[in-house]
């Protein structure tokens, strides 16, 4: 009857649960879901056993919510599940780009999205991730991220019928949605939090609810506060209910108690009713936070990833087209466990937020010096093959310079020291910086400060065009065409977050909306310029036009280049120039080295690196053309990007 030896703990719990599934079940449905049942229990149950005492009560409780979900899978996302089986590696694949947009700031509604997938799609998009679009708290939610019901869409959007449509419509061009899943806490208006705040024990215990402050003192001691400017401390006092709740982010958005387990059966059954609605992947949003032990800073403890691997099998069993992304913005050390470490190797979130790499594109930027980028993600830990970094240049939210002081240090430099020069420089506060970045939630206890602003900003454009000077407009869309290179050829999941490949400026009318006002991060987060849309495919030669194109044009070659799938590591290269950022990817087809000057002026690298690596005539796949070899050294012009393979593989 089973395909692979179990336990024989394991055993009679799976010939129990296959009773009872027998019941709602018949055919190749039952066929399908015992040998996923069996494929995924060992998983499943080991990544309950350490968090609940009746990790064998909780599955059979459990099962209820995995049959119905199965059963109510339309036949389409069936036929993708054994689409993706058969194709495990799709996600990891060169071809894969992510757009990352507000719904409402791109086309307004979700229908308004369905208008603009012609656009996308000449993108070489194949995963849109839409910023929080399930139904949030009044005004203020955090962007979206305090969710009143998880089970509807936000009013002015759309529906949940206009999602189903939205997806059917994306996944017939390949196009797979990614919705953000807050696991950490729910707005206080949330049906649960509602029924604490009257006093149902049952939900109290969804939530971290104290009678007096003496436990949340003695957890203050050692916890962080995200937001001190506008969220000083992690307590809040509920008047309602009579007790202070845990709030790690804002006093109107309550931690959920994930000990509980009624509240791991509610996000599964959560998971699976949006997958079953056409959501692709998960992005497990403050997923760092949901797990609290007194005496830590309640981050990044071991059961968020026994969780977090138990959530995963729930989705396998069910619907096997679902990839969890972690949102965990944590030091290289700690974020190596969200893809799977140890007993988790490859058995959690199958992507993660490559944070590091983004800081060390803008740090390298700043600094014209690439020793520090080297150092950091040369240390950076392995990954699983059957996982994927999301890469990016910019998102949503702030830059935080994550420079870690061991790193800084072997390259002679003071981290605390580089990450004020940092802040200064990108703020437009160091003499002769281009930046026009604003300074969010800047710590006076630590110094700590960090950095808003749109990518093109940042680089400078915004600056040169105000002075018109065409010089630093050809340089900064240079550093930003450097930067997106890095981003997609490092390998993973590239993200492009909505407006960059226009290179759209900071937008100051935040200042003028009550509800953004007091948000700097609302600078970075545009409207989607129409028009510029259409002028920069209209008008190559427009500074639009040029980020649009160049853009492009690397899109095109690394969805040619095998080099870059996701299962490869790049392996970084000693930097014999301070200023040229290298590494190699090595492939069956050959080896790929990838050469990247960020300076404003000429480099020179040495070419035997290249042949060492077996390029004996290397070509540039960028431009396409045989790298410039003089006196045994490659020419790098201001900005240079090159993949570089060899002319006969």
């Amino acid at each position: 009857m089973f395909s692979t030896p179990l336990p024989a703990e394991l055993r009679s719990l799976l010939e129990r649960l296959l009773v009872q599934a027998q019941a709602d079940l018949s055919g190749s449905d039952l066929e399908t879901f015992s040998l996923r049942l069996e494929r995924y229990l060992p998983e499943l149950y080991t990544g309950l056993k350490p968090v609940y005492a009746d990790a064998e009560g909780l599955l059979e409780r459990l099962l209820p919510i995995l049959v119905t979900a199965y059963r109510a899978r339309p036949a389409d996302l069936k036929r993708l599940d054994a689409k993706r089986l058969l194709a495990p590696d799709w996600f990891q694949r060169p071809e894969m780009i992510a757009y990352v947009a507000y719904t409402e700031r791109f086309a307004g509604t979700l229908k308004g999205i369905e208008e603009r997938l012609d656009y996308l799609e000449e993108l070489g998009v194949r995963y849109l991730h839409l910023m929080p679009f399930l139904k949030p708290r009044p005004a203020p939610h955090d962007g979206g991220y305090a969710v009143m019901d998880y089970r509807a869409v936000r009013e002015d959007l759309g529906t949940m019928d206009d999602l189903e449509a939205l997806t059917a419509k994306l996944r017939a061009r390949g196009i797979a949605l990614c919705c953000d899943l807050v696991l950490n806490h729910v707005a206080q208006e949330h049906e649960w939090a509602v029924r604490a705040r009257a006093g149902e024990a049952k939900y109290q215990h969804y939530f971290h609810m104290f009678s007096d402050r003496t436990l949340p003192d003695e957890y203050e001691k050692t916890l962080p506060e995200v937001f001190p400017d506008f969220a000083p401390g992690n307590f809040t006092f509920d008047e309602a209910s009579g007790k202070w709740v845990w709030t790690t982010f804002n006093r109107w958005q309550w931690d959920l108690n994930w000990a509980n387990p009624e509240v791991f059966l509610e996000f599964a059954d959560l998971i699976l009713w949006l997958a079953n609605r056409g959501v692709e992947v998960f992005r497990l949003d403050a997923i760092a936070f949901i797990w609290k032990r007194l005496g830590t800073n309640c981050q990044n403890q071991p059961e968020v990833h026994a969780i977090t691997q138990a959530l995963r099998a729930v989705a396998r069993i069910v619907a096997p087209a679902v990839l969890f992304k972690a949102e965990a913005i944590v030091a290289p050390d700690d974020l190596i466990h969200y893809l799977g470490q140890g007993e988790h190797f490859g058995l959690v979130s199958d992507t993660a937020y490559h944070n590091s790499l983004m800081v060390q594109i803008w740090s390298s930027l700043a600094s014209r010096d690439v020793r520090l980028m080297s150092e950091a993600l040369r240390r950076f830990p392995v990954k699983p093959t059957n996982t994927a970094w999301c890469t990016y240049l910019r998102c949503h939210d702030d830059i935080g310079w994550a420079i870690a002081d061991d790193d800084a240090a072997r390259v002679g430099l003071s981290g605390e020291a580089h990450r004020r020069f940092l802040s200064d420089y990108y703020s437009g506060r160091f003499p002769t910086s281009p930046s026009r970045g604003l300074v969010f939630q800047e710590n006076p206890r630590t110094g700590d400060r960090r950095i808003s602003g749109s990518g093109a900003s940042l680089a400078g454009l915004e600056q040169a065009l105000e002075q018109n000077d065409p010089r630093q407009v050809h340089l900064s869309l240079e550093r930003l065409l450097l930067g997106h290179a890095v981003v997609l050829g490092f390998g993973g999941i590239p993200l492009l977050y909505m407006g960059d490949e226009l290179a759209l400026l900071n937008d100051y009318s935040y200042l003028e909306e009550p509800e953004h006002a007091e948000d700097n991060r609302w600078v970075h987060r545009p409207h989607m310029d129409w028009a510029k849309a259409a002028r920069a495919k209209a008008d190559p030669a427009s500074p639009e036009g040029r980020m649009y194109h160049g853009l492009l044009h690397l899109i095109r070659v690394r969805r040619s280049t095998p080099h870059f799938h996701a299962a490869l590591e790049a392996q970084i290269l000693e930097p014999r120039n301070p200023h040229v950022f290298g590494y190699v990817r090595r492939h069956p087809l050959g080896n790929l080295v990838a050469l990247y000057n960020f300076s404003e002026e000429v480099q020179y690298y040495p070419a035997e690196v290249l042949w060492q690596q077996g390029l004996s005539l290397p070509l540039d796949r960028i431009s396409g053309q045989l790298v410039p070899i003089e006196h045994h050294l490659v020419r790098l012009e201001p900005y240079a990007r090159l993949w570089i393979t060899d002319e006969k593989g």
